[in-house]
């Protein structure tokens, strides 16, 4: 059974992990505090994460989601990302975005463009 909490502070190791496992596709530097993220455990534990960076009361960013190889295709992703989004809610957080790379994952938890006129555009300074 998977459990799905607010990460705590012994928790960071395995958050970092976690990310570690996917240096092509999530941002290792400038991470948020664990205070930001939410986990995902099973049996004790901690087999995925998830970020909620608030920017103002009005924008916040779903980031840093990562779940376990050997744990996925079991919903944790979308479980986390929905934990996330209860989050900003309860904030009263007007707009939530991310960048990704799993789209239909996203879509899944509600998110798609604004009235299909926003789009996330994004340049990258420096690798």
């Amino acid at each position: 059974m998977n459990k799905i909490r607010n990460a705590k502070k012994q928790d960071r190791p395995a958050i970092l992990g976690l990310i570690k496992m996917f240096p092509d596709k999530l941002m290792q530097k400038y991470l948020p505090s664990y205070r930001s993220f939410v986990v995902a455990e099973k049996n004790g534990e901690v087999v995925g994460c998830c970020a909620l960076q608030v920017y103002s009361k009005r924008m916040c960013e779903v980031r840093s989601l990562a779940v376990h190889p050997g744990h996925r295709g079991q919903g944790i992703g979308k479980k986390l990302i929905d934990a996330c989004v209860a989050r900003a809610k309860k904030l009263k957080i007007a707009e939530v975005c991310t960048v990704t790379g799993s789209k239909a994952l996203f879509q899944s938890a509600g998110f798609d463009t604004f009235h299909k006129e926003k789009f996330a555009m994004l340049i990258v300074l420096k690798s």
